[in-house]
């Protein structure tokens, strides 16, 4: 199975779901949103598949660090400018059905024990 697989090295959440998915024999692709951002249409299939509610953390301190006018602007280009306020990990397959979070759901869909 090939998976693209973005997060940030320091998330305990992208850790856990990298470790699951080793165990299951899996080594998707993995991209740090911080050191290497987010493809421009990586970053419009999110938002048409799940909405900007889904995506974005609004509980990061990223998103807690911005001001009214640039909470209110638009997701794409905030994402954009900053990668870190996606909710992670992002995990897209090669049929392009894409997951994000880690939780038992997201695991059982990929064929891992989420844990």
């Amino acid at each position: 199975m090939s998976l693209r697989f973005y997060g940030l090295k320091s998330c305990d959440t992208c850790r856990a779901a990298l470790k699951a998915l080793a165990a299951a024999g899996i080594s998707p692709d993995v991209f740090d949103v911080r050191a290497d951002g987010l493809p421009d249409e990586t970053i419009l299939q999110l938002m048409d598949t799940h909405g900007a509610d889904t995506v974005i953390n609004r509980r990061s301190t990223t998103w807690r660090g911005l001001d009214a006018a640039a909470q209110t602007s638009d997701p794409v280009a905030l994402i954009k400018a900053n990668p870190t306020l996606i909710k992670r990990p992002v995990i897209i397959k090669e049929d392009g059905t894409s997951y994000i979070g880690w939780n038992a759901e997201v695991g059982a869909a990929l064929g891992v024990a989420a844990g």
